[in-house]
């Protein structure tokens, strides 16, 4: 066990280099960049960049794609006793998924608390072509079904909230992208200095993969792993089922605004 782990890299969508130092510390979940300290629960959400971005509400803080980083702490129920320093902007892609970041939440060995959402009716919410269905359940259970026209890969992923099969299983699925997409996110400044094994490309006629061998269901686990550390930026995974199709960041942060305002969840 340690009290201190370090992580750095280069951030997925500025490109420039990025370090997360993941620190022990009592109190609640915080999160710092340079002199400016907010806490989770403080933070303003972005999903409007192909991921989340976080700040202070006086945007004295800009923290980018947080999260794989979320997701992992989601699905360990890190809850409090947690600083995280970011530096560079971003938090770094790591190996494109979230096994770095749950590894290194592990050897600091922090607490684990329940989810601070729970869905306490049913309901369904409609944010574009995203739709989320929301259940009431004793345990975390979140599913996504995605169709990006392509036979070759598989529509549907889950998991119920147990940290070894997140850990296993969903953290290891890396980032994705097409490759009709990539000149485009090139000239508007996303995905530069990616490295090769962090990302998978997936082309008409070939899957580029280096690394892990590529499975057919990656792309859906890894939307899985953006969902949970979306919800997670909202205090869950909530308790109780939730399914997702065609999720985006910015249709789930406002799916769950959605939901609190109508009392499908309840923050606790």
């Amino acid at each position: 066990m340690t009290d201190r782990v370090v992580i750095t890299g280069q951030g997925l969508h500025g490109g420039a280099p990025a370090r997360v130092t993941l620190r022990r510390a009592p109190g609640p979940i915080r999160l710092r960049a340079g002199e400016v300290e907010a806490t989770l629960e403080e933070l303003v959400l972005d999903g409007s960049r192909r991921s989340t971005s976080v700040s202070s509400r006086d945007a004295r803080l800009r923290v980018g794609t947080v999260e794989h980083l979320f997701a992992a702490l989601g699905a360990a129920s890190v809850r409090g006793a947690l600083v995280i320093e970011v530096e560079g902007g971003e938090v770094p892609l790591a190996d494109g998924g979230a096994r770095r970041f749950v590894d290194a939440l592990g050897s600091l060995g922090l607490p684990a608390g329940p989810p601070r959402l729970r869905i306490v009716r049913p309901c369904t919410i409609e944010i574009g072509r995203s739709r989320y269905e929301l259940r009431p359940g004793a345990g975390v259970s979140v599913e996504v079904e995605v169709d990006f026209g392509d036979p070759r890969l598989a529509r549907r992923a889950r998991w119920d909230g147990d940290g070894a099969d997140f850990r296993e299983r969903i953290a290891p699925a890396r980032t994705f992208g097409f490759e009709h997409e990539i000149a485009g996110l090139v000239e508007r400044g996303l995905a530069r200095h990616v490295a090769p094994e962090s990302v998978v490309v997936i082309g008409p006629d070939r899957i580029l993969s280096s690394g892990e061998a590529f499975q057919p269901d990656e792309p859906a686990r890894h939307k899985l792993l953006d969902l949970i550390g979306d919800l997670y930026a909202h205090g869950g995974p909530p308790l109780g089922h939730v399914r997702a199709v065609r999720p985006g960041h910015a249709a789930t942060h406002e799916a769950v605004r959605i939901a609190r305002l109508e009392g499908g969840v309840e923050f606790t």
